[in-house]
């Protein structure tokens, strides 16, 4: 599929393409002051906006659109807006679904494009949550280093949301790792710590063996 020609600006910045992004912060109002205009200017140009949120916030999620000066209603009626719940996206069988995740993506930037919207910015809102033991952990990391595969054949924008008080730096930097952009302290930045998405999966099926290898 034909990449778009349409530029993004995120946090002031054009993202010019590179369309994977992990954002950084310590509080929901640091969040929605940073992306907030990143959600609205896209529905503004007739865009698709999809969040994938964690269910017992879905009704502040949505207070906050509106309060960011979103016809929520109006644009969830449309499905120009679209608010699930992590349920529906991440979880099969109470665990994390790489594989199922990756292509309901997939699915999202396409319905997108056969609906007819030029692009999709779609946020994956505060994944910490399957941050709480190792394996899944471990789990998580591998899916954002291979959703940089998926990526590469479009140019819609997928930012995902994590709360830095929720993990620790060991953590933090493996999630860096697997993206090309990074916002951080309200900026959006060039990441130094960026691993090409073959050699990070290569660390992580190291770090597997050698995990079976101690065990």
């Amino acid at each position: 599929m034909a990449k778009h020609e349409h530029s993004v600006e995120l946090a002031g910045v054009d993202l010019a393409g590179r369309n994977h992004i992990c954002a950084f912060f310590n509080t929901i109002d640091e969040e929605h002051r940073v992306l907030g205009s990143f959600y609205k200017d896209g529905l503004d140009r007739g865009e698709k906006v999809a969040h994938i949120v964690d269910p017992e916030s879905r009704e502040e999620h949505l207070k906050r659109l509106a309060a960011a000066g979103i016809n929520v209603r109006a644009m969830t009626d449309t499905g120009q807006l679209q608010v699930v719940p992590w349920a529906d996206t991440y979880v099969r069988d109470h665990q994390f679904d790489q594989n199922g995740m990756l292509a309901t993506l997939e699915r999202r930037i396409q319905s997108g494009v056969a609906a007819g919207y030029p692009l999709t910015r779609l946020v994956g809102h505060h994944m910490d949550w399957l941050l709480v033991d190792k394996p899944a952990a471990y789990n998580l990391v591998e899916y954002e280093a291979r959703l940089n595969h998926v990526l590469s054949k479009y140019d819609d924008p997928v930012i995902c949301v994590y709360n830095l008080s929720k993990f620790g730096a060991s953590v933090a930097m493996d999630i860096m790792r697997t993206h090309p952009l990074v916002i951080m302290g309200g900026l959006l930045r060039e990441n130094p710590f960026f691993v090409p998405p073959e050699q990070f999966l290569d660390e992580m099926r190291e770090r597997r063996s050698d995990r079976k290898t101690v065990a």
